[in-house]
């Protein structure tokens, strides 16, 4: 899949910046190497099924940084 909007998880389409709580670690969807490390670990780990995944507002890696998680 394409890297940018269209390469967006399910019900965080207007998400950018998606962090696993898991390893504190946040994925940008608009990088296609990243966005596939986060998918992968979607389905091997079941992120979104053991509420693992976190999105941030405002919608930026400074935003993700404050809480806590870090760059892959």
């Amino acid at each position: 899949m394409a890297a940018g909007a269209s390469s967006r998880l399910p019900r965080f389409e207007k998400s950018r910046f998606i962090g696993a709580r898991d390893t504190m670690i946040v994925y940008d969807c608009d990088d296609a190497h990243q966005f596939a490390r986060l998918e992968t670990r979607l389905e091997d780990d079941g992120l979104l099924g053991r509420n693992l995944i976190q999105s941030f507002a405002p919608d930026t890696l400074a935003e993700a940084r404050n809480r806590g998680f870090r760059s892959v």
